[in-house]
């Protein structure tokens, strides 16, 4: 399953996203939780854009790539992908964010990292 879900679809479940990343064409993954969120655990390979720095950081992301954002729970993502979206991105959040791939059994980078807290 290398394909990219159909662009009509906004969210894309972690094992979805798992696949994909493994895949000859992996999606670009942004994070886009805070700082100590993102040290806290992540998902290895995936680059760090905070929510508040994406626009200016738009120009650094690959039109001619699917992108993926991801952050706690899948509320930012999601604004995030809507924008990209607006923006003539092939954007996607993925759905429950880092809370359900943790929960799925699905690795966080460094060993031993967790799913911190958002602080509102």
């Amino acid at each position: 399953m290398n394909a990219s879900p159909p662009a009509a679809e906004l969210e894309v479940d972690p094992g979805r996203v798992a696949e994909w990343m493994a895949g000859e064409a992996p999606p670009q993954v942004i994070d886009v939780r805070e700082d100590h969120e993102r040290e806290a655990g992540h998902i290895e390979g995936t680059r760090h854009v905070e929510l508040t720095q994406l626009t200016g950081a738009a120009a650094s992301v690959d039109r001619e790539r699917p992108v993926v954002f991801y952050c706690r729970a899948g509320t930012r993502s999601q604004m995030a992908a809507l924008a990209f979206r607006k923006a003539g991105f092939e954007a996607y959040t993925m759905s429950g964010g880092l809370l359900r791939w943790a929960s799925e059994g699905r690795p966080l980078f460094p060993g031993g990292g967790r799913v911190a807290e958002h602080e509102h």
